[in-house]
């Protein structure tokens, strides 16, 4: 009868609104238990709010993750996120997103503190298991984007460009430069013949939706943009504060992700490992433990907040980087809701974003190589437990919380074994 009422309402969203605590609720249960990355959370939300209680409607539903897959951020953080604000308005966007981040934030926060205390042979051991965990993840995240990113020629040719100059100009600029590259690039090579129609048909879906179901107007929607790119700008101005430069370094890296939370990576590379904040080693064990929790993928900031020499570190440190990292995102989000369904059709719109995805492709295999492959895969037995790993998620599709177990008890056994 849920089903009925989402249908009357004419968005395709039940606009029957709930306290924030129900939309904590549900979302807490989520965060505890979504393991297996953002394609997976999109699987869990769509069966939790679609098929189980009915908040939306399968149009509904799609036409949101498109938005958010388009936009820069995690797009499941961001798809739930927009779910409790149609639920239950701003505080049940709040709920939403502390819900499905908390959990994975606190395990990684205690992560934190945790490695600093592993010495010896075996744990020294494990922390490199973790590392050969990021590079079968990374590997399988490659792969996946590349084939549904880059299927045609055009596509690949951003992507393969786009890895030749991180090769030869590596650094937090290159990146920017590669993702604006993308874009001019698939405004002039990824204009398909057949997009005019799906243009077409995504313009009449919004006549029939409705409009724009969330509680977000066209003027609070330009105040968000304002802010996202006001912060944006300020991030890169140079500062003599550290721990406004290691926000200002976040907050950048969260702001310029598109594709995927892997991609988060390189990105987040360059704002804490380049200035020394943070090791490389230290880097990729966190990274490696980030696929182990269930949850948004963005919360390894919250590792790198707490480890991090600049101030503050610990667990303000943690709560700093965590909000910096999302920020961007869920305001690009509030910013575009009200204009979605005319942007969506513009046929310039789509292209940019093709290319720029077929850009992220590129940084990503770029980040696979170096540091990825390069500071984990020290001998045989290491390429052996990372090619091992990536069977496993890509041939055998384990479970990716298996694969960081049993890859990280073989990185202790080869550290005992010397």
């Amino acid at each position: 009868m849920r089903g009925a009422k989402a249908h009357a309402d004419g968005v395709g969203v039940n606009s029957a609104r709930n306290s924030p605590l129900e939309v904590l609720r549900v979302f807490l249960k989520l965060g505890l238990t979504s393991f297996g990355g953002p394609i997976a959370h999109l699987g869990y939300f769509r069966d939790e709010f679609v098929v189980r209680r009915a908040w939306l409607e399968e149009g509904a539903f799609a036409d949101l993750v498109a938005l958010c897959q388009f936009l820069p951020g995690p797009a499941s953080s961001q798809t739930g996120f927009a779910i409790g604000l149609m639920r239950a308005s701003y505080l049940g966007g709040l709920a939403a997103w502390i819900g499905f981040t908390l959990p994975s934030a606190a395990a990684m926060t205690l992560f934190a503190y945790g490695a600093s205390a592993l010495k010896g042979g075996t744990a020294e051991g494990l922390l490199h298991g973790l590392k050969l965990v990021a590079v079968a993840v990374v590997a399988q995240a490659v792969l996946g984007m590349a084939r549904s990113l880059t299927p045609d020629r055009p596509r690949a040719a951003i992507a393969v460009a786009v890895v030749i100059a991180m090769a030869f100009t590596p650094g937090s600029l290159s990146q920017i430069g590669a993702i604006v590259f993308g874009g001019l690039a698939g405004l002039v090579l990824c204009r398909p013949e057949g997009q005019e129609g799906s243009a077409g048909a995504s313009r009449e879906r919004a006549e029939e939706g409705g409009g724009n179901p969330a509680p977000v107007s066209r003027r609070i929607g330009l105040a968000c943009l304002a802010v996202f790119l006001a912060l944006l700008g300020l991030s890169f101005l140079p500062v003599e504060n550290a721990s406004l430069e290691l926000i200002a370094a976040v907050y950048r890296s969260g702001a310029l992700v598109f594709g995927g939370g892997h991609v988060v990576l390189p990105l987040l590379r360059a704002a804490v490992v380049a200035p020394g904040w943070v090791s490389d080693s230290a880097f990729l064990a966190g990274y490696g433990a980030a696929q182990a929790v269930p949850g948004p993928l963005f919360s390894f900031a919250a590792y790198l907040g707490a480890v991090a020499s600049a101030p503050p570190g610990g667990v303000l440190g943690a709560t700093l980087a965590l909000v910096a990292i999302f920020a961007p995102g869920l305001l690009a989000l509030m910013g575009a809701l009200p204009f979605w369904h005319d942007l969506r059709a513009r046929q310039g719109f789509r292209a940019a974003m093709a290319g720029v995805n077929a850009a992220v492709v590129g940084l990503l295999a770029s980040a696979l190589y170096n540091p990825v492959f390069m500071s984990a895969v020290q001998g045989p037995a290491d390429l052996a437990a990372a090619a091992t790993g990536f069977a496993a998620l890509v041939a055998w599709r384990a479970p990716p919380i298996i694969v960081v177990v049993l890859t990280a008890v073989t990185g202790a056994l080869l550290g005992a074994a010397g």
